[in-house]
Formats: structure tokens, sequence, C-alpha cells
């Protein structure tokens, strides 16, 4: 870190043009990826998908996209099977197929009286139209439904017996969530930016607050410029895009908060100019590269998985995580180092600004109260907010990660009302989440279909003759579940009948599409997450030279995360406020995607604060041998500056969440709730309550396992009695991996 100052400091010329190149650059690669963007919500590799592909190429409809189920009521006194209806039923749909462009069954075309009620006079069709624009991220349960229903409606209308009734139900049209146009970034961005200046000009209360913004501004660009580097090998998706800079500007004015707010303490305590960023930068910007280090790590979680949207976002959230560090670590020295000279001058010519500095020549008086009281009761702190903790995870168990089930769906309008009237005459509410099968050339797609109407939990199975359905040697069958999808039911039927069909004959479907996800994406969760833990580990133990520190550190994470996605399902699924809060009322489901790119997105930053307060502490607990004094001290210096970070980016995922499409709503409203939680009841609260609990066993590391790390051992050494005060004065550098701390030394 030294030679990174010297270099930049002494270059400062070059720096700066350096960056500035950077910048431009950036703002090209911008132009270079929007055109090239992918929109596609590709999941290769997995058979449901491949499935629906399949489907969709040679048929142009069905596969993943959902059918619509138009449910007619005939007069009183009316037959659905009667010559007359059945003709006029036939016109009707066929209309319906033509206007929507889509495939259709009914009971015209397949003669299968499970079309047709107990009643014998309402009866039903599945309408399969074209694709449809997918929004927000994968693992979609229910989108934005589409203005077919009404279209259907008008072209079924004139077609059926004078005095029929007919309403169009299907997954769709019962949907709670809607698209408002996307994350609208502009809007998004001024709301972020916004938030941030108050903060900033909170923290600083002078022109400085504008120097992490312009830090930010300056990174996300940049960070466009490595996206473009990686984009002739992953498909950089739109909503990456779209993302990276509402993540860019919180994560880069963080980074840029810990410097400054670190320059200014060296300033209030007597170290001035370029010393003063020397010294900054060998601590806090020796903090930022290892934060960084904890954000990709975190983020390495979604570019292993193998969908290339997550993928995308895994990518473009290491970038600008790199970027932020980088630009923090060259620019802002530049920028501090010339804020340095101008107090100079102002000192010289007895101007000197005191009030603004003096405030950071002692730690923070709300946060030092907080941490001597956390250490005087840290017994209690650490069960009464563990258990919070612990009660929030065991909530997480019961996360649904299925589609929606009706139940859940809108209560009234003209879907609701088919689906009463469908249901009402004994047909199942499987029926709206009915799958395609693809039968190819040379198998017997009449066999097919007649094994799967004998397979359990399957109501009926539609195989008409038409060309709709019957292409190129290959055909296409409907199976009509008993159980809705996305009850445990429900998927079980497909998995039944996954396992009955023949080889070459592929199951597609937007559930079974989604239960591949979810087996995929999850079934290896657990060996990546040991994975990570053990890289976290090692990068955290060469850090603050201990074996507790690290290990502690990785499970009140686990914890932290367990807690948001516990807070997830009270919000999501039993819509504790979410009406209040989001104005959308919940489905009772979260999308598939998010538990994954939640985790992946926290595990970084809430190990970014942990660093930042434990780096601290280390520094004090070096200068002064008390375990208490490091807590007190450390919480002091950082609580406010994490907490004025966490608000930054909470400010902007809350911005992101507000006013969107429903899944990032979900996403982005579990990223600023995480936030929320780490900031204050974990690093508050837990955090110094363990470390004060574990007293000289924090800094433990022995000789054997510092040879493997390359770094000097940490022996036990017996508590000061009487820790020293929380310093003002001068602040010793953090020693370099390697280097033992003075105390150590002396």
């Amino acid at each position: 870190m030294n030679k990174l100052c010297d270099f930049v400091l002494g270059r400062k010329r070059c720096v700066r043009m350096l960056v500035i190149l950077l910048l431009f650059a950036g703002g090209g690669a911008i132009g270079l990826l929007i055109p090239d963007m992918d929109e596609r919500n590709a999941y290769p590799g997995l058979p449901g998908y491949e499935a629906n592909q399949k489907i969709m190429e040679t048929y142009g409809n069905g596969g993943y996209e959902r059918p619509f189920v138009p449910v007619v009521t005939l007069p009183q006194g009316q037959r659905a099977d009667s010559r007359a209806a059945e003709e006029a039923l036939g016109r009707a749909f066929d209309q319906a197929a033509e206007k929507a462009d889509a495939r259709v069954a009914s009971y015209a075309n397949t003669h299968d009286r499970a079309f047709i009620g107990e009643d014998g006079r309402t009866t039903f069709g599945l309408v399969f139209g074209g694709p449809v624009e997918q929004g927000g991220l994968p693992g979609s349960a229910l989108g934005e439904a589409p203005e077919l229903g009404p279209l259907l409606v008008d072209a079924m209308r004139d077609e059926l017996p004078p005095g029929s009734e007919i309403r169009v139900t299907g997954l769709d049209t019962l949907a709670t969530g809607s698209d408002a146009g996307g994350l609208n970034v502009p809007v998004k961005l001024v709301v972020t930016i916004g938030a941030a200046i108050i903060v900033l000009l909170h923290v600083f209360r002078s022109a400085l607050a504008f120097v992490p913004l312009l830090t930010a501004l300056v990174a996300v660009p940049v960070s466009f410029l490595g996206l473009l580097a990686a984009s002739p090998f992953i498909a950089v998706h739109e909503t990456t895009v779209i993302m990276l800079p509402l993540l860019g500007v919180g994560i880069a004015i963080d980074y840029a908060l810990i410097l400054v707010t670190r320059w200014r303490e060296e300033e209030a305590t007597g170290h001035h100019g370029d010393e003063a960023v020397r010294r900054a930068m060998a601590t806090s910007g020796r903090a930022i590269v290892f934060s960084a280090g904890a954000v990709a790590i975190g983020l390495v979680t979604m570019v292993l998985l193998p969908i290339p949207l997550i993928r995308s976002l895994g990518v473009g959230g290491m970038m600008v995580t790199a970027a932020s560090a980088l630009v923090s670590l060259t620019l802002l020295p530049l920028l501090l180092s010339s804020a340095g000279r101008r107090l100079a001058r102002r000192r010289e010519a007895g101007r000197a600004p005191r009030g603004g500095l003096e405030r950071e020549a002692s730690a923070g008086r709300f946060w030092t109260a907080v941490a001597r009281r956390v250490v005087r009761f840290r017994w209690l702190v650490a069960a009464v907010s563990g258990a919070a903790l612990l009660a929030l995870s065991a909530t997480a168990l019961g996360l649904n990660l299925s589609v929606p089930t009706t139940d859940r769906l809108a209560d009234s309008g003209a879907g609701r009302a088919g689906l009463t009237e469908l249901t009402g005459s004994g047909v199942p509410s499987g029926a709206l989440t009915s799958f395609d099968v693809y039968v190819p050339r040379g198998t017997d797609a009449d066999a097919v279909a007649d094994t799967l109407r004998g397979t359990e939990g399957v109501h009926a199975v539609a195989a008409p003759d038409g060309a709709e359905w019957r292409r190129d040697g290959s055909a296409v069958l409907t199976v009509l579940p008993g159980d809705e999808g996305g009850s445990a039911a429900g998927e079980n039927t497909i998995g039944r009948v996954i396992d009955q069909v023949p080889d070459g004959v592929l199951v597609g479907g937007n559930v079974t599409q989604q239960i591949d996800y979810v087996d995929v994406t999850y079934g290896a969760f657990p060996w990546m997450l040991a994975a990570l833990s053990l890289v976290t580990f090692v990068m955290l133990a060469r850090a603050f030279r201990s074996l507790l520190l690290p290990l502690k550190a990785i499970l009140l994470n686990l914890l932290s995360l367990g807690a948001v996605l516990g807070a997830m399902v009270v919000l999501w699924q039993w819509g504790w406020g979410t009406e209040a809060l989001f104005g959308i009322e919940p489905d009772g489901s979260i999308g598939t995607f998010v538990p994954v790119t939640i985790f992946a997105f926290l595990y970084g930053l809430s190990m970014d604060y942990e660093v930042f307060i434990l780096a601290r502490m280390r520094e004090e607990y070096d200068r002064t041998g008390s375990t208490r004094a490091a807590v007190v001290g450390g919480v002091g210096r950082t609580g406010r500056l994490v907490t004025c970070a966490a608000l930054v980016l909470f400010c902007s995922f809350a911005s992101m969440a507000s006013g969107g499409e429903l899944d990032v709503t979900i996403f982005a409203s579990g990223v600023a709730l995480g936030i929320l939680i780490d900031a204050t009841l974990v690093r508050g609260l837990l955090v110094p309550a363990a470390v004060a609990m574990m007293g000289k066993w924090n800094w433990w590391l022995p000789a054997g396992i510092a040879r493997l790390l390359r770094v000097e051992p940490s022996p036990l050494r017996e508590e000061r009695e009487e820790p020293a005060p929380v310093r003002g004065g001068e602040p010793p550098a953090v020693p370099e991996p390697g280097v033992p701390a003075a105390a150590e030394r002396g």
C-alpha cells in the first residue's frame, strides 16, 4: 500500500491522465455494450429449458409460456357436448387461435370430456400464445400479464351461442404484481445520489462531501470498461447494465467515505499534507483492498453458476467493486493531496477550519457509549440479538421458491371469476398450470399420451391432430395436472411424468423449468458455500492474524443472511406490511433467483463492514493490549462511518425497490433490508459483544498456522486489567502482512 501511495503521489500528472483516459474509455464501453446486450433469460443445459426451446422453435408458442384459460358458460339448457354447441365452440376457439396467433386445446378439437365441467354447460380451453418478454430477473414466478385476456374475449364472443358468458383466467391474469416500466434508472440514480449527498453533507459538513460522489461518477464508467473486457466470455444481460450504476454509486461512495474519513482523522491529529494521505492509505486503503476482495469472493458464487444472467450479474458486481476500489486508491489520494495543500495554505494564513476536523480527533460519542454498554452487558446483548437473528433464520426454513398457487393470487376481477366458475364445475385448478411435452419424430405420440393419461396426478392429456400440434413428424402434447404446479403435489406429478416418458421425449413447461433451475442452482450451493467460507477464512486470517476472528465473521455473516431470508418470508410470503411499504400484494412466493442473488451481494457487503470494524479493533488492540479498549475504540471510530456507508447503500437499493418490476422489487428490498439488519443488529451489537466475550482468544494465531499463511504469529497474551482510554492522538499504521505489530515486537 505504501508503494502504491508513493507511486500515485509521485506521478500525479501521469495518474490523473490515466484516470481521465479510463473515464473516456468507460464511456465508450457503455456505447459498445448497450447494442449487444442480451435480453433473454437463458438456462442452457437445463432439461426443462431445452424442452421449452425445442417446442418454441418448432411450434412458435407454448413451452415456457403459461396458458390463458377462457372459461365459457353456456345458457341454461345447453350442453357443451351437443353438436351445435361443439361447432360454435370450435369456431370461437379457432377465432381465438387466429387473433392471438396461438395454439389452442379445447373440447372441440380433442373431444376429451375433461374439458367439460360436471354441469355439462361449463367448458374451457387452453390458449398458448407466442413468447412474451420476461421482465426483471431470472426465475420470475409471475410477470406482467399481457393484454391477451380482453383480446380473447372479443375474438370469441360473437361465435358463441347467445347468452353465453366468457371469462379468461390463468396465472398471468391472476398475478398481483405488475411491471411499472422497469427500473427507470435515471430517476433512481437521482434519488440515490440525492440521498448520498445528504448523508455526506451530514458527515463532512464541507465541500469534501462531493469528493466521494466524484469518485463514484468515475468508478461507474470504468466498471463498464471491465464489463466490456469480459463480454467475449460471458453474455452481458441488460439487467446487469441497468443495475450496475445503482450498485456502483453505493459501493464507490462507501469506499471513498472510508478513506476520506481516515484522512480527516490524520489531519486532525497533526499529520498534514501528503503524510496524512500516506497514513490514511496505510490503514483504510488496506481495508478497502480486503473489503473489495471480500465482495468479489461473495460474487464468485454467482459467477460459478451455469445461469448466464446470474453469471452476468456476478461479473458486473465484481467489475464495479474492483473499479470502485481502483478509483478510491488512485484518484482519491490525488484529491486528498490537493485538499491537504489548501488546508495548509489556510493554516498559514491563520484561517484553518477547526470545526469540521475537531470531531475526527476523537471517537464518536454515541458509538463509543454504545460500545461501552455492549461490552458491559455483552452476554445479554449477544443472547438477545442472537436470538432475534436465529428466530428470523428459522423462519427462512419456510422459504417458498415455487410458482405461486391461485389461493395467494388476486381474489377479485375477471381472472378470479373465471377460476371460480371453472373449479365450481368440478375442473381442478391444476389446469391453469398445464405443461407441454415434446415428442420427436419416430416416437408414437398417441402411445405417449395414453401412458401419461394413466400417470398418477394427471387429469387429462390433450393430443389434437391438427397442424398446430403435429409438425415435421414431431408432436406436442399438453398435460393437465390435477394439482397446481406450485404445490408439492403438482411438482410430484411433473416428476412422475418425467419418469414415465420414453427417452428422447422432452417435458417442458413453466414449472418444469423453474424446478430444474432450483435443483441446479441450490443443489451445489452447500459445496460452493463451503469453498467460499474457506477462501474467506484464509483471507481474513491473513488480514487480522487470528483464527477466531475470521471464523466468527463467517458464522455471523451466515446468521445475518439467514435472518434476511427469514425477513423476506415475513415480508413477501406472509405479507406483513408489504402493501403499506410497496403498494404490492404479495403472492406467497419468492423468485427462484432471490436467495442466491441476495446471498452473493450481501455476503460481500456484510464482510465489507466486518473488515472495516475488525481492522480498527486490531489496530486498537495492537496499541493497547486490551480487548475491551479494542472493542470500544474500534466501534467508536467506525460506528458512524459504517452507519453512514450502509445508509448510502440502503438508499441505493431502496430506490431500486420502489415502483419497479415485482421480482426486482423483491430482490432490491431484500438487499436493502439485509444492509439495515447487518449494519445495526449485527455489526452494531452482536459483533462487538462476540469480540468482547472471546477476550484474548480473538488475537491468537499459532506459529504453525502463521507459517502456512506467511504472516507473523500472534501468541496468547494476558489482557490488560485497565485498558487505555480511547485515543485521540497519533494513529499508528496497521502493520502490513508479515510484519508484527509494535506491541508484539516490544
